[in-house]
């Protein structure tokens, strides 16, 4: 692995008495999407409040590209495309001038900001007061403006939240490209799918601690059941059973059942991440 943009080591927050974050690792290299997850309060938002600089760990280190961010924060934030959940843009500016301006604060002087509107499906809209976008719109304006200086890191908070899937999947092709150019992309989601469908590694966050960090596949093959569902004809109709593919007797059953004549279809299923993480931690994301 090439050496890591993101990388932190035994960091702790506490609010308060509170302590939310309880000595939490992890690395993230060019081109490598990591998948944070967990439910809310777990410690995900605190994590990238930190990695941005607008908190300090009160104990380990929070580094970008080898710099401490608490203290070298101005030399590294350039370097940094944001996307929190929350849509902090300028409802009084059309999407254009909000990505002009942004541009601006971070020194750019000719952003090609129809490009960057094009990419998230907004440049029908680029004239258009951000008030009267709808969530959905906001959010891709927020993809837009946090590629608008041409980052090499991208801390993604819910990126696809209140998107339908069509724009949903867009947001991630444009994720997609970005890794492929060599951005490091730290991601936080509720949604397994996408987590699965994006990550190189997910970690599991709950409760300030990171139970698991590794590749969705081997999280599924270490934690998971592997099984097979067959779809049968019977006389009520249709029925399904599931063979466990681990089970002494798995493959005499399905010999059984292929040989019954009544099978309609069969496919493999594996445990899903939500599955894995349940199993793992004892709690749902939602």
């Amino acid at each position: 692995m090439a050496a890591s943009a993101i990388s932190v080591e035994g960091a702790r927050f506490s609010y308060g008495e509170r302590e939310v974050l309880k000595g939490i690792s992890f690395e993230v290299a060019p081109g490598e999407v990591l998948g944070f997850l967990g439910p809310n309060g777990a410690g995900k938002s605190t994590t990238i409040r930190m990695l941005t600089g607008q908190l300090r760990p009160s104990a380990g280190s929070v580094r970008l590209f080898g710099r401490d961010v608490g203290r070298e924060r101005s030399q590294v934030m350039g370097r940094v495309g944001v996307s929190f959940e929350e849509k902090n843009l300028y409802p009084s500016m059309t999407g254009e001038e909000n990505l002009r301006f942004f541009a601006r604060l971070y020194g750019v002087p000719h952003p090609d900001v129809r490009a960057l509107l094009a990419q998230v499906g907004l440049e029908a809209r680029a004239r258009d007061m951000v008030a009267g976008y709808s969530k959905g719109m906001r959010q891709r304006l927020m993809i837009a403006r946090a590629l608008v200086h041409d980052p090499d890191v991208l801390l993604l908070d819910e990126p696809t939240d209140g998107l339908d899937p069509v724009s949903a999947q867009s947001v991630r092709d444009v994720i997609r490209a970005r890794v492929e150019a060599g951005n490091a992309v730290l991601l936080t989601t509720h949604d397994m799918h996408e987590a699965d469908e994006l990550s190189h590694r997910v970690a599991f966050i709950n409760e300030g601690e990171i139970y698991a960090l590794d590749t969705p596949e081997n999280l599924k093959l270490a934690h998971g059941t592997r099984s097979v569902k067959v779809r049968l004809r019977d006389e009520d109709g249709v029925r399904e059973e599931s063979v466990e593919l681990d089970g002494e007797a798995s493959g005499a059953r399905i010999a059984e059942l292929m040989a019954s004549g009544d099978v309609i279809t069969i496919h493999t299923s594996e445990a899903t991440l939500e599955e894995v993480f349940i199993g793992m931690t004892g709690r749902g994301l939602a």
